[in-house]
């Protein structure tokens, strides 16, 4: 059944604003693969805040205009089904991944961060950046190692000490007796 005008423009409008606030893309192919696969597939992404949708490749150009990910146009041939990573940068990027490695049809065609598209080879890089949590407790450790390194320090100085003087009363106990 063809889609109106009315029914394109939401879906172009409600695929722009999701392309405005996402941090990455990704695109596979997902030709061959069954529907308790894609069920599957979206319910990993609900569950990380990614955004999937299979949309037609003219209303995806024309909802990418304006947006970072409209370099992905080139790339928009067949079927694809798009990843909008909306909180952690790499969460489509593993979502996509992993599904991959279980299923032979899919294949990942491209990603996109930062106004740049990636080829299909880069998905380790993009899916290998820590989640937000990961890169906070990171950066706490490298906050945290001067801090601590400091405090050792201070605190051999009045273990040398004692040892010093117990070094020193041992000495004069033996010379004593």
């Amino acid at each position: 059944m063809p889609i109106g005008l009315k029914e394109k423009q939401a879906i172009v409008a409600e695929v722009n604003e999701t392309a405005s606030n996402a941090l990455s893309a990704v695109m596979a192919d997902y030709h061959g693969v069954s529907v308790d696969g894609m069920t599957e597939l979206r319910s990993k992404a609900r569950e990380q805040n990614v955004q999937v949708r299979v949309i037609r490749n003219t209303l995806a150009k024309r909802a990418f205009e304006g947006t970072e990910f409209e370099c992905m146009n080139e790339v928009l041939l067949g079927p694809n089904i798009l990843a909008f990573s909306l909180e952690d940068p790499g969460a489509a990027a593993r979502i996509f991944k992993d599904f991959a490695k279980e299923n032979d049809e899919f294949e990942i065609k491209a990603l996109s961060v930062g106004g740049k598209l990636l080829p299909a080879d880069q998905i380790d890089a993009l899916a290998k950046l820590p989640t937000r949590d990961q890169a906070i407790s990171m950066l706490m450790s490298v906050m945290l190692a001067p801090v601590t390194k400091l405090v050792r320090t201070f605190n051999e100085v009045p273990t040398k000490i004692t040892r010093v003087v117990k070094a020193v009363g041992d000495q004069k106990q033996q010379e004593a007796a």
